[in-house]
């Protein structure tokens, strides 16, 4: 039985092992199918950089925000709506913002 029940512990660390070394492959793969859309985040809720003096994630001051970004599906940036964009919609670069 204590064979049994080591083999039984072995088998359940492998198993468990193999699923957390494969999670930063399928978040990886998840990622490349996304990219960074500037100005379409509103206040307190882009992903990163908001700009000077800001940190990170949540930093952003205003809606639509021209320094910070949300990550948004590959392909739907520039077809994403931007109140401050010069193009009004959603840029793969940060901009300066026209008044809203």
């Amino acid at each position: 039985m204590n064979k049994t029940m080591t083999a039984a512990s072995l088998a359940l660390a492998l198993g468990a092992a193999m699923t957390i070394a494969a999670t930063p492959v399928a978040a990886q793969d998840k990622m490349a199918d996304m990219e960074k859309c500037y100005g379409v985040a509103l206040k307190g809720k882009n992903d990163c950089k908001a700009g000077a003096g800001t940190t990170c994630a949540g930093t952003s001051v205003r809606d639509h925000q021209g320094n910070a970004w949300s990550m948004v599906p590959k392909g739907t940036c520039e077809k994403t709506p931007s109140k401050t964009s010069p193009t009004g919609y959603g840029q793969l670069q940060a901009f300066k913002e026209k008044s809203a």
